[in-house]
């Protein structure tokens, strides 16, 4: 019988690809939406991400998110030195500063100071260069992606929009009226806001930074081998007034920021709600269609003893066959946006969990679809065969 209902199926070819469309659609909606939203999340920590070694961050107790930078005595990296368990503890600056390019443009960009001795915090992995070339006089290193583009170079033109040339290792720029001299170009994760990447040691980002009396933006901390980060993180704050977050607690913090004080998450639930609304739309108004063009058929099983039972199964294959087609193009040309959109502006996150919640949207569609025919099945009567 289940062969029976899916030939049935299968030869109203335009029904049949009029569900699989509908289904696709919403699967390709919900599925790409969900990624980009994940994406943009993941590039409001990517700071956090490429800076792997610290156990604590050690921020102003008013701080809400990574960016929400509220300088700290200098004072304060002696008292977090001091404290029991502590391995390491080293300085951080991070702000934002104008870039002054060649061709006379500015840019605005992020400048992170590293501590001198150890350079902790600075990016790993390197496209040119060393980290450690930063100890070079004026030395700066950039992310390769603003390299490429919002930093480079650009050729003479007459519309004044020549062709980028990628910054190199040996060529300056101007930061805050002071000369830096590119030593490294380095792969950094791409940030939420898109701007450049300059990293130097800490006694010159605050010599390049605009003069404030207070510079010291975190205080990143290792825990001794045994010692435990999260009790760590509570002695530090209690002993002085700081607070101090355990990396994957400063990551949660910072996302819990942007989900509850920006648009983001009701721009993306729209999409994703529409793509379920209109998939499901689609698919079970077609198959609504399809079912009442095949009652006659159906009719004719009942006749012939076919039970409520089986006739349910019948349309609950068809409606499973429409579900894996669509899920599969959706899903399969997702994962296509995700290989595309690899070095692109476009934030796409595709990990496994969104093939799930893809899958169960489109579950809840084929149940949905089954549903608008499954009742006119069951209430047919099979006298319908024998009616002109």
């Amino acid at each position: 019988m289940l062969w029976v209902a899916l030939k049935m199926l299968i030869e109203e070819r335009g029904k049949y690809f009029g569900m699989i469309a509908g289904v696709f659609f919403a699967a390709l909606i919900i599925t790409q939406q969900l990624s980009i939203f994940v994406g943009i999340i993941s590039r409001t920590i990517s700071f956090l991400e490429d800076t792997s070694l610290p156990d604590i961050w050690v921020v102003d107790q008013k701080a809400q998110y990574i960016e929400d930078i509220k300088p700290l005595k200098d004072t304060s990296l002696l008292q977090v030195k001091g404290i029991d368990g502590v391995d390491w503890a080293v300085p951080m600056y991070k702000g934002n500063i104008k870039a002054r390019l060649s061709s006379g443009t500015f840019q605005t960009c992020n400048l992170v100071g590293l501590d001198d001795v150890t350079l902790i915090g600075g990016p790993g992995r390197m496209a040119q260069g060393k980290l450690s070339d930063l100890r070079r006089a004026d030395g700066i290193i950039v992310d390769e992606n603003a390299a490429r583009n919002k930093l480079a170079k650009r050729t003479p033109s007459a519309a004044g929009d020549g062709t980028p040339i990628p910054l190199q290792i040996g060529d300056t720029v101007e930061l805050n009226d002071n000369r830096a001299v590119v030593v490294g170009i380095a792969r950094t994760t791409r940030a939420f806001q898109s701007q450049p990447m300059i990293y130097t040691t800490y006694s010159r980002a605050t010599t390049f930074a605009p003069r404030e009396r207070k510079l010291l933006s975190f205080i990143l901390v290792k825990a001794q081998p045994g010692v435990s980060p999260a009790e760590l993180a509570k002695r530090i704050t209690e002993r002085t007034g700081l607070k101090a977050l355990g990396k994957e607690e400063f990551k949660w913090m910072t996302v819990q920021y942007y989900l509850k004080n920006t648009g983001i998450p009701i721009n993306f639930g729209i999409a994703v709600v529409l793509g379920l609304i209109i998939g499901t739309a689609i698919a079970g108004q077609t198959f609504y269609s399809f079912t009442a063009d095949n009652l006659r058929y159906f009719g004719t099983l009942k006749a012939m003893g076919a039970s409520n039972g089986t006739l349910l199964k019948m349309v609950m294959a068809q409606a499973s066959l429409v579900g894996v087609m669509g899920y599969g193009l959706g899903v399969g040309m997702a994962s296509l946006t995700s290989v595309i959109s690899k070095n692109s502006e476009l934030a796409f996150r595709f990990p496994w969990q969104l093939l799930a919640i893809s899958a169960g949207a489109v579950i809840f569609i084929c149940i949905i679809s089954a549903l608008f025919s499954i009742r006119k099945v069951l209430t047919l009567e099979p006298a319908i065969v024998f009616k002109g």
